[in-house]
């Protein structure tokens, strides 16, 4: 008999009878010993677990598809301070008649239609024509797949709605900054904010789910700031805006990233480009940490966290 459990309210010491997502998997080898092992990432709408199943044998062949509910046995047991599922068995072979999939679709928490109504109807109000107008046709050009595309495959944002929840998050975020510092001009720092990881709807595959299967052939070679910068170039002529207003938000998006490591060739030479950066650092940051502390105990430490620049994170007890 299935036991479905929600992932966050899963606890050390639980036996496990019920129906995930898979999220991530892959066949590894441990480091002792080169015996293959299943390294999975279950999902549900409350969050993630890592789940492992040792010892496979030799002649293994993964049976399992990302973004496909499987039937799990285990047990919850606690590695590095974070929780992890250590499997019994898992099946493709379970009733699926009354299965709810909205169970298993992490989604921002907004509703998607609200907020991109919201975002459409705060754009209309800005007094710049060139950049309301750029910024208008590439909301009714994006609106079908800002309802439900993450903002990355696996990082921050990484949920079904997420890109319009971290550019929503970040405008609120701009526009209290934006007030301290008169000199920012807020209807380029907002088009930045709206317009510096628009084309991840194109660099990235996503499943209506919000669950980002690859990168597309264009978006490993090009990414999703040049794409971006194409775009605007492009409607920039369709609405026949100014060659500075499409220079600004086209530096905007392509030195966000800052550093050329990370896909910037250029750091910003506005202080509108130079805010939009460390915004988007913030709101990335701010969710990647609140995800870790909500899965974590007081007054114990995270396993180092890649995003974060591999960096153990701290939940304190008061």
């Amino acid at each position: 008999m299935l036991e479905y459990v929600k992932i966050n309210d899963l606890k050390v010491g639980q036996k496990i009878n019920g129906v995930y997502l898979i999220k991530n998997i892959s066949v590894k080898l441990t480091n002792s010993n080169n015996k293959k092992y299943l390294d999975i990432t279950l999902s549900d709408k409350t969050g993630d677990i890592n789940a492992k199943l040792w010892d496979l044998k030799d002649d293994f062949k993964n049976e399992f598809l990302e973004n496909s509910l499987v039937y799990v046995k285990g047990s919850i047991l606690s590695w590095q301070n974070t929780l992890q599922l250590k499997l019994e068995s898992i099946s493709n072979d379970f009733d699926k008649e009354n299965i709810d999939i909205s169970d298993y679709v992490q989604c921002a928490p907004i509703d998607t239609n609200l907020m991109f109504d919201e975002l459409y109807e705060f754009v209309s109000s800005f007094s710049n024509e060139d950049i309301k107008n750029i910024l208008l046709e590439i909301l009714k050009i994006k609106k079908d797949k800002l309802l439900y595309y993450p903002a990355a495959k696996s990082n921050h944002h990484s949920i079904k709605g997420g890109l319009l929840y971290h550019i929503l998050s970040m405008i609120k975020l701009g526009e209290s900054i934006g007030n301290l510092y008169p000199i920012i001009n807020k209807e380029l720092l907002f088009a930045g904010i709206i317009l510096h990881d628009i084309e991840k709807t194109e660099e990235m595959t996503s499943s209506d789910l919000g669950i980002v299967s690859t990168y597309t052939v264009e978006g490993q070679m090009l990414s999703h700031l040049i794409q971006g910068i194409t775009l605007v170039d492009r409607v920039s002529n369709k609405v026949n805006a100014s060659n500075e207003i499409r220079m600004l938000l086209q530096h905007m998006i392509l030195s966000h990233h800052y550093e050329p490591e990370y896909g910037s060739p250029i750091k910003p030479m506005i202080i509108e480009a130079e805010l939009l950066h460390y915004i988007d650092v913030i709101d990335a940051r701010m969710y990647d940490m609140k995800k870790i502390l909500d899965n974590l105990e007081e007054g114990s430490f995270s396993e180092r966290i890649f995003s974060l620049n591999n960096r153990k994170i701290y939940k304190p007890k008061f």
